[in-house]
């Protein structure tokens, strides 16, 4: 057996008690309590990213391609889905889904109260396994098989609320145009993102209720929402992307687009970071600390295995090994924590979050292993190095002194 790890052993808080058996509680305590708020706070930034994200995406895709327009309009020019780019994305191996759209503003009336809204035209083709998760009552909305026009929607909490609406109520929607039109639609969806940009305007519909409105082809549509298959490329392939579609259109990329939403989860990265430093410089210091002190405390020790010949680096081991072993019980104990912590809050989703200001009404969790197993290294490898500062001191120890050291 290696002697080194033996002695350390005998002198582990187990075998000894009082001031010793303290002070090793106290850094398992805070390897523990460093790491699991550290995995409890990525655990959770993920959920947030996570979350927010597949609201947006959702609704959008991760990117928009349209005809290149020079005003603000809602109303988009319309492309033609014999197009280039409809017809060939499926070459493309990074692309999963390609969807249409269309947009037409209007007045929503409802039996007291009128509200400004956008009906957002969609076909069968819409991603609705994507946007399932927002529908909060009823259903999605029923295509004509036949190719005719379908007159249900979908309607935001807010604008369901403001006007007094629900699942089965008749609704009828003007549209400012020459001449103007209006149609009846019921509604037979309520959706809720929590985001303002969706929630304060947005309708969805029929697609063809915008054709016959615009008199527009059966084959034209507003534009394409592109869905990829890994959403972290979507800096990546957007020159890709461009180099596909044709000359009269443009790709408007999602993160862009809703900039401010986005620019608000790279800013919680950020916050993220300077709090993982800190934990680890504290854990750090809590370990060099803490080895000083026991290497104080075994001085005498130390001055009797040198005066039976034990070489320095022997000693250094045992202190080492004793730090190893705080540092293996602290970061066991610290998954337990944080992983069972953020376990519970998944299933049960006991704390709650104010959907106004977090876009969601709990606290999300993103299960990433890959962050969970680098945490854990990086937690591993910072403190263990650390150990060999402290353990350097063991050169100076002089056998006398220490010996008679009280």
């Amino acid at each position: 057996m290696n002697l080194s790890y033996f002695i350390a052993k005998r002198i582990s808080f187990k075998r000894t008690g009082g001031f010793t058996g303290t002070i090793h509680r106290i850094a398992v305590a805070s390897i523990a309590i460093g790491l699991s708020i550290l995995l409890i706070s990525f655990l959770i930034l993920g959920g947030f990213q996570q979350v927010v994200s597949e609201k947006v995406f959702s609704f959008t895709g991760h990117y928009q391609v349209h005809k290149f327009t020079s005003n603000n309009a809602f109303e988009e020019y319309p492309s033609s889905k014999n197009s280039q780019f409809y017809s060939g994305y499926k070459d493309y191996d990074f692309i999963k889904h390609v969807q249409d759209y269309a947009f037409k503003p209007g007045l929503l009336k409802g039996d007291e109260e009128v509200q400004g809204v956008l009906l957002k035209g969609v076909s069968e083709n819409f991603n609705k396994a994507a946007f399932a998760p927002s529908i909060i009552e009823g259903r999605f909305i029923d295509f004509k098989k036949d190719g005719g026009t379908s007159y249900e929607v979908l309607l935001s909490k807010k604008i369901a609320d403001k006007l007094l609406l629900g699942i089965g109520d008749k609704v009828t929607m003007y549209f400012v145009q020459d001449p103007p039109r209006y149609r009846r639609l019921e509604v037979v969806g309520i959706y809720e993102t929590y985001l303002e940009d969706f929630d304060d305007k947005m309708i969805i519909g029929d697609i063809q209720n915008i054709r016959n409105l615009n008199g527009w082809e059966d084959d034209m549509v507003g534009g394409f929402e592109v869905f990829l298959d890994d959403p972290k490329e979507i800096d990546e392939k957007s020159e890709a992307l461009y180099e596909m579609i044709d000359y009269d259109l443009k790709v408007d990329k999602v993160t862009d687009k809703f900039i401010q939403i986005f620019d608000w989860l790279k800013l919680l990265n950020n916050n993220v970071y300077v709090f993982l430093g800190l934990i680890l410089f504290v854990a750090s210091f809590n370990m060099i600390a803490i080895l000083f002190i026991l290497i104080m405390e075994r001085t005498q020790m130390i001055g009797m295995l040198k005066a039976l010949g034990s070489a320095n680096r022997h000693i250094r081991r045992i202190f080492i090994w004793n730090g190893i072993r705080i540092i293996g019980r602290g970061m066991l104990i610290g998954n337990l924590i944080g992983l069972g912590f953020a376990w519970i809050q998944d299933v049960t989703r006991f704390i709650g979050l104010d959907p106004e200001n977090y876009y969601m009404s709990f606290v999300p969790i993103q299960w990433n292993w890959p962050v969970i197993v680098g945490i854990n290294i990086l937690v591993l490898v910072i403190t263990s190095l650390v150990l060999f500062i402290p353990a350097m001191v063991i050169s100076n120890v002089q056998p006398i002194k220490a010996i008679r050291f009280d």
